[in-house]
């Protein structure tokens, strides 16, 4: 089982979305936790990233060994951006 950590940015971003979004998101990273290579997942392109999606959002993040680092939470339309 992976442990997962919330970047400052990420945690601020996540609580800027709308109450059911925030719960589908929440879903997400819990099972990213047990399993963090699933299908939804992909690598960034020219970065050690990923993201997982989750309908029209984003979640940017990291591992390192059994460490998950959240960076980023928002739509894809704007989430590569910054």
């Amino acid at each position: 089982m992976y442990r997962i950590i919330w970047d400052e940015k990420a945690l601020e971003d996540a609580d800027k979305l709308e109450a059911l979004t925030a719960q589908r998101i929440g879903k997400k990273i819990r099972e990213l936790s047990d399993n963090p290579f699933s299908k939804d997942i992909k690598r960034l392109k020219g970065s050690d990233g990923f993201r997982l999606r989750v309908g029209d959002y984003r979640i940017i993040f990291f591992i390192d060994g059994d460490l998950i680092t959240i960076l980023k939470v928002g739509h894809r339309k704007n989430i590569y951006e910054r």
